[in-house]
């Protein structure tokens, strides 16, 4: 048996930092978002576990990646050799706030649960996910939701958003435990459930409420990432916002043309997708 799994990227659109809880992890507000930027899992029983990957960071220590940890978690609470071949062609640049190796691990997770007939509920998938890292209980089912405590509280909204959607990442690396030390945390200015089943969304009018809290401690150390969001906005952005802690931001346009002008002035080290939302 052969699983193929797309595992998909997400942007958050808006995130507030609400509390420091007393384990040493914050609670926050969010809404995550799907995108159809996706890295690809193929999955087959073998006769001893195999992890490979196109990307030579995850090559060096496999044992330190999430797909190698939610291998080991699940082999823990079955008490059975999961014995498979892990193919992942990355495409979801790392830690750049996309959640690409939260979405891995869930899906992972998803695919282990198929391919031995383990017989967990979305919601079971969901709790060995938090115990590999807040983002993985999103993307056992990867739904627009808002997330609250760490983020694995999840409920799932009505939210399409419009447009075309560019992607930006300029390959700097933002230190999430570091991002959450330099955060001061506050009540939310807005409430993202209000965002549930809107039909017509003014992206100028949420611009001034649908914040991401990290923006600002991580601009001032991080230049370039304040930077690309401003150039979005002067190339017609009708919304822009950094995603997770970065240094990936995101632009929302209204038609192909200024999207396109706006792509053609990026550095051309700097990674990027676009997709009609």
């Amino acid at each position: 048996m052969k699983l193929i799994i797309n595992s998909p990227a997400k942007i958050n659109f808006g995130l507030f930092i609400t509390e420091k809880r007393s384990d040493g992890y914050h609670n926050i507000e969010t809404v995550f978002y799907p995108l159809s930027l996706s890295d690809q899992i193929v999955m087959r029983e073998c006769d001893h576990l195999l992890i490979e990957t196109n990307n030579t960071d995850l090559n060096i220590n496999p044992e330190s990646n999430l797909m190698t940890k939610a291998v080991r978690l699940l082999q823990t609470v079955t008490g059975k050799e999961l014995n498979c071949r892990i193919t992942l062609t990355k495409n979801i640049p790392m830690g750049a706030g996309l959640g690409g190796g939260s979405s891995n691990a869930a899906s992972v997770l998803l695919g282990l649960n198929d391919l031995f007939s383990l017989g967990y509920s979305k919601d079971e998938l969901r709790n060995f996910g938090l115990q590999l890292g807040s983002d993985v209980p999103f993307f056992i089912q990867p739904y627009p939701s808002v997330g609250k405590g760490r983020g694995e509280l999840l409920t799932e909204i009505d939210l399409e958003l419009k447009g075309v959607l560019v992607v930006v990442n300029p390959g700097v690396h933002v230190a999430t435990a570091a991002a959450y030390k330099a955060c001061k945390p506050a009540k939310p200015c807005f409430d993202l459930l209000e965002l549930h089943g809107l039909k017509e969304l003014n992206y100028y009018k949420l611009r001034p409420v649908v914040k991401n809290d990290f923006e600002e401690t991580v601009f001032p150390s991080f230049p370039i990432i304040g930077d690309l969001k401003r150039s979005f906005y002067e190339h017609g952005a009708e919304f822009a916002l950094m995603s997770g802690s970065g240094s990936t931001v995101f632009g929302i346009y209204d038609d192909n043309k200024k999207a396109e002008a706006f792509v053609s002035t990026l550095p051309p080290e700097y990674l990027f997708h676009t997709e009609e939302l």
